[in-house]
């Protein structure tokens, strides 16, 4: 009976979360005021996959270090990851790609890039705080990420944004090995 009563407990809990999950994840395309400026965000699809390899290419000197194949076998994941992109007019300007555990309760930032003409706009901390505010939604306890040793820009806006660095992950990046920084942002406790 105790073995019961516990399983219907752990059931529960995890049909609330993932009830919870499933309306953070939803996204309806809409229109965002960042700074001066007005953007069109949305759930990104598999045909965005050639925009979102542009913007790689732009924030990266030309290589894409996911592929094709790695977005797309991203975006097929419904359930547990959710990627947006954001657009002024027809032009892709950015994206922000995570992964969601409800077993460890995190959330994992597994890719965000904005063209370089367009960042020190407020884009990229925009898709950040979206992404924080969908795991805080859940009751996720933390978000991590990892950010390229040499990526000083983007350690400074996520130490504004409260995240820590936790530690070194050495020869992380492939390719050129570059070591990446651990970051993890603690979230508040929902009631």
């Amino acid at each position: 009976m105790l073995k019961e009563i516990k399983e219907l407990i752990k059931n529960r809990l995890f049909n609330r979360t993932k009830r919870l999950r499933e309306q953070a994840f939803e996204i309806h395309d809409h229109v965002v005021k960042i700074e001066a400026d007005t953007y069109f965000i949305a759930k990104a699809m598999i045909t965005d996959i050639p925009e979102i390899l542009n913007v790689e290419r732009s924030v990266y000197e030309g290589q894409t270090p996911w592929d094709r194949v790695a977005f797309s076998t991203e975006l097929r994941r419904k359930f547990d990851r959710l990627y947006l992109v954001i657009r002024y007019h027809d032009r892709m300007l950015g994206f922000i790609g995570a992964s969601f555990d409800d077993r460890t309760a995190t959330a994992h930032i597994t890719n965000i890039a904005v063209v370089p003409d367009k960042q020190n706009h407020g884009i990229g901390a925009y898709l950040l705080k979206t992404m924080i505010g969908k795991a805080e939604y859940i009751g996720y306890k933390k978000i991590t990420l990892e950010v390229r040793k040499s990526n000083v820009r983007a350690q400074a806006l996520y130490l504004k944004m409260g995240f820590e660095k936790n530690g070194v992950k050495a020869h992380y990046y492939f390719g050129d090995h570059e070591d990446a920084i651990d970051m993890t942002l603690t979230l508040g406790q929902k009631d």
